[in-house]
């Protein structure tokens, strides 16, 4: 009985711990897109135009990128908990600010604060899951992560339409308050404090060592990069396929474009368990082929069977990303020690970042491209068509490489041989790795 007990507690305990940074991940994901619904609304109350307007979106963006590994070094230095707890705190303060905002300006720099608290939930909401979940549900917690990103993605502009025409466009910004100060609570109450303590100067000259000889991070994060430019492909291109070659009306776009966001809602816990049953191996390898072959449908099947071809192709890729985060966030955090996790968490958020950031510029002027000279708006259907013909096309190259890079002779014996590396300049040269633990990893 006493026994029974006690894994309920554990049980309840390890429950409480994956809503708290849950909320926070979805926190995060939640701020990124839910702006964006509110730009012509900004547009109408600063009187200023759509180049200016967008720097609320660019600068939360660019603020989150620019913070995430800097977040993740803090939570090594300084620990886990308090550092996402310090992460709350400002994000539920600059959600104030940026609800009182009476100029264009101060409410850029008011989202870029907002970013900053977004690089440490999204940051070290990772990290600390990979530390408290048990080695068994590893894969399932972070398809859990993966499917609280997609819900904040998709929640964004839906709860952002709600609440618009009610509050105003503050109301997208007080509505995160009071969500901060849940996830802030829930942190305080639910989880384990002292991970990590202060780093010694050996500590970070080690880790500095970690990450120059280790190649398989290096590969995780170059994979990474890959795969979110070719997501953010999807949003970017995607509307003006829809509108602009199939002509469809703004709703019924709306409704399409929610499918990709609904289906990686569903798929992302299932991924999880997938990688916990399976291995990383094996699903990293059908993620990533499955984003190949949806990337492909994307370039041609569109263009034969209209929406539907859309839809199809879509209902591919979608699955394979989110296959893919679950066992690529598990393979780049599984050997590294408990006192790097949360800049190997910053590493992977920061990638993820250049990747939207790539797939939004780089990507968009590939389809602008193929399109053809002149405005998108004046271009025709088979410019369109053809404009998506080419992004995708490339973008199935890309994933074509990511699978290269995944399953190359290099990937897996660099993580291996760093470890050993690493190890022996600590321990000594005659220290092993069967033998003879981290004793890094073993300072809490």
């Amino acid at each position: 009985m006493m026994e029974q007990a006690e894994q309920q507690r554990a049980t309840g305990a390890q429950t409480g711990i994956m809503v708290a940074l849950a909320l926070a991940m979805l926190l995060a994901s939640l701020g990124t897109s839910i702006a964006n619904i509110a730009l012509p609304t900004l547009i109408e109350a600063f009187s200023a135009p759509f180049a200016q307007v967008q720097s609320v979106v660019i600068s939360y963006l660019a603020a989150m990128t620019i913070s995430t590994v800097i977040a993740g070094r803090l939570g090594d230095a300084y620990g886990l908990k308090r550092t996402l707890v310090g992460g709350l705190i400002v994000f539920a303060t600059a959600s104030i600010l940026c609800a009182v905002a009476q100029n264009l300006w101060f409410l850029s720099a008011a989202r870029a604060l907002q970013g900053v608290g977004a690089a440490c939930l999204m940051t070290l909401a990772m990290a600390l899951m990979r530390q408290t979940a048990s080695e068994t549900r590893v894969g399932r917690a972070m398809g859990l992560l993966g499917t609280v990103s997609a819900l904040g993605t998709a929640l964004g502009p839906s709860l952002g339409g709600l609440l618009i025409p009610v509050t105003g466009w503050p109301g997208i910004f007080w509505v995160q308050v009071p969500l901060a100060m849940l996830a802030l609570i829930l942190a305080l109450i639910t989880l384990p404090g002292g991970f990590v303590g202060r780093e010694t100067k050996e500590k970070v000259r080690s880790t500095l060592r970690w990450f120059i000889v280790d190649g398989g991070l290096v590969g995780n994060l170059a994979i990474n990069i890959l795969v979110a430019a070719v997501m953010m492909t999807t949003l970017v291109v995607g509307p003006f396929y829809l509108v602009l070659a199939l002509g469809l009306e703004a709703r019924q776009t709306g409704l399409i474009m929610a499918v990709g966001p609904v289906i990686s809602i569903v798929s992302g816990i299932p991924a999880g368990r997938l990688v916990d049953v399976w291995g990383r191996g094996p699903v990293l390898a059908l993620g990533l082929i499955l984003l190949m072959v949806g990337a492909l449908l994307l370039a041609f099947v569109p263009n034969m069977m209209g929406a539907l071809g859309y839809l199809l192709s879509i209902s591919v890729l979608t699955p394979g990303y989110q296959l893919f985060q679950a066992a690529n966030n598990t393979a780049a955090l599984a050997d590294v020690p408990k006192e790097r996790r949360g800049t190997v968490s910053g590493l992977l958020t920061l990638s993820r970042n250049v990747g939207l950031i790539a797939g939004a510029s780089l990507m968009g002027a590939v389809f602008t491209f193929g399109v053809g000279s002149g405005p998108l708006t004046a271009a025709t259907a088979p410019d369109v068509a053809a404009g998506m013909r080419l992004t995708f096309l490339l973008a199935g190259a890309m994933m074509m490489a990511a699978i290269g890079i995944a399953f190359g002779p290099s990937f897996g014996t660099d993580r291996r041989n760093a470890v050993v590396s690493h190890r022996q300049d600590v321990v000594g040269p005659r220290a092993t790795v069967d033998k003879t633990p981290d004793p890094a990893s073993d300072q809490t």
